[in-house]
């Protein structure tokens, strides 16, 4: 359909290491859990308040999954540039179940390190940051 555009833009922090998981044909997936956070003031309390959301990445370029085990811990703070995609998938009992994910295959997908190689909750940081993606250096 002319005129549509599918993209995702997120900044946030991972909630925990990066997953990798290898199929039998070779391929590989890694899967993030980024959380992004909003904060307001309540109009009636005057209270600050805060709602976190969970998105789950799936990247499936070669050169973004090396840079995700190698960089990426819990808590490193990340750019992600995607597309929106949902999955069917049956659960232990045979229904069906949908996921909607935020999806980085080949060139079409940009993951930034915004605390720099060694970020993140376990120590290191600080300045820098590495850009992964686009036509640079995402593989694929």
């Amino acid at each position: 359909m002319a005129g549509s555009l599918n993209k995702v833009m997120l900044i946030g922090n991972l909630g925990q290491d990066p997953e990798v998981r290898s199929f039998q044909n070779g391929g590989k997936v890694c899967n993030l859990r980024i959380a992004t956070s909003e904060q307001w003031k309540d109009r009636n309390t005057g209270e600050r308040q805060e709602r976190t959301e969970w998105h789950t990445v799936a990247i499936f370029s070669e050169g973004l999954i090396n840079v995700c085990e190698n960089y990426l811990k819990k808590g490193s703070k990340v750019f992600i540039e995607g597309k929106l995609q949902t999955r069917k998938w049956q659960d232990q009992n045979g229904q069906d179940r949908y996921s909607t994910e935020v999806v980085l295959r080949g060139f079409d997908g940009t993951l930034t390190m915004l605390d720099g190689p060694g970020g993140g909750q376990r120590g290191g940081g600080g300045g820098g940051g590495g850009g992964y993606g686009g036509g640079g250096q995402s593989g694929g």
